[in-house]
């Protein structure tokens, strides 16, 4: 659980939406979401659209943990999935949502949180759906579309009834030249704060983090394939829970176009500050980076640069990989591993099939 704390919390806008007082928990750090910041130190989130107010104490401190077995997260008790369904689907709120790409970006990313008052009880790794207001082109009500979501299970507030997500918008031209909307994107990302949201889930196990603190944690991921990382590491590193105290390796590496296309930076850069033993994370740039031979650098690019130290941390049964974001990246990450298993006699594929089987290598690419 985490750790005691007193707080309050007050949402203004200028659009006149109040919401109530509750209680939260968070770490005493200052986040920053593009042109909003959320400060810890001030207790305050501000964006051009809201302020949200945070007053919060912290009074213990997170006892050390013994080491735990190696168990599967899948059968963990007490997770939840399919609560809410598209027929019947969960209302929430809309209490913030800010654009998180510079405006020269080659395309917008827009983080956002929605209040769900401790209804949809959600673990880190899982997803839920959003269901777009209006009908589709057959006049039929717009179908559920899955996101991973983007915040811890204590929500972004702390207090376990937020759910935030990373959304792209999709924006793109078709074979006729037709300028073409991505139908749930474009919605989420026009929400205002106040708006209704309807919701569904929680779903997925596939990409619920492991237990084990002592794990080495490697997440690959490009773009908003970001989102369920960014809740992985606000466990391990900007929350205090009296069952859990993260103190092995997490290992991210990021693939985007462009630097303004970088998400959540200001975020890494503290945890870095706070564990700089127990946290690493590279950038792959493709449109700014390359490599000494000149190819653009890719997330697959990045990671051949400690191909060697990567593949022995594989061979490690407290090993824990987990791939998010667009499909292609999976067999550039294939090419690396399998040049790097021949060399020890082992042939990638079979042992991916072990590491599958293992809960060692989890995959959630679109």
């Amino acid at each position: 659980m985490a750790s005691t704390l007193n707080a309050a919390v007050s949402l203004t806008s200028s659009k006149s939406s109040s919401f109530p007082a509750t209680s939260c928990a968070i770490a005493p750090e200052r986040i920053r979401f593009g042109k909003g910041a959320f400060n810890y130190k001030s207790n305050s989130v501000v964006t051009s659209r809201r302020v949200v107010s945070v007053r919060a104490e912290v009074t213990t401190d997170a006892p050390p943990v013994k080491k735990v077995e190696k168990e599967s997260k899948k059968n963990e008790e007490g997770v939840i999935t399919n609560k809410y369904r598209p027929k019947e689907p969960y209302t929430g709120k809309v209490l913030l949502n800010t654009k998180i790409t510079a405006d020269d970006a080659p395309g917008e990313t827009w983080h956002m949180v929605f209040s769900h008052a401790g209804e949809i009880p959600y673990r880190e790794g899982q997803s839920v759906g959003v269901i777009a207001d209006g009908v589709d082109k057959n006049g039929k009500p717009n179908k559920v579309r899955l996101y991973s979501i983007a915040s811890s299970a204590l929500g972004d507030l702390g207090n376990s009834e937020t759910v935030s997500l990373c959304v792209k918008r999709l924006v793109y031209t078709n074979d006729a030249g037709e300028v073409v909307k991505g139908v749930c994107s474009n919605f989420l990302c026009d929400l205002k704060p106040g708006s209704d949201v309807k919701l569904t889930g929680p779903v997925g196990k596939e990409m619920l983090m492991p237990k084990d603190p002592n794990a080495t944690v490697i997440m690959l991921a490009t773009g908003t394939g970001i989102a369920p990382f960014r809740y992985f590491l606000w466990k391990m590193f900007l929350e205090k829970h009296d069952d859990y105290k993260f103190n092995g390796l997490a290992w991210l590496f990021l693939g985007v176009p462009t630097t303004s296309s970088l998400l959540y930076t200001e975020e890494f850069d503290k945890m870095k500050a706070k564990a700089p033993e127990n946290f690493r994370v590279n950038y792959a740039i493709s449109r700014e980076q390359a490599n000494n031979k000149g190819e653009k650098m890719y997330i697959q690019t990045r990671m051949v640069q400690y191909a060697p130290e990567l593949w022995e941390l594989l061979k490690k049964d407290n090993t824990f990989v987990y791939m998010c974001g667009l499909k292609g990246m999976e067999k550039g990450i294939d090419d690396i591993m399998v040049s790097l298993a021949a060399n020890d006699g082992i042939d990638w594929f079979d042992y991916k099939k072990q590491l599958k089987k293992a809960e060692q290598w989890n995959v959630e690419v679109y």
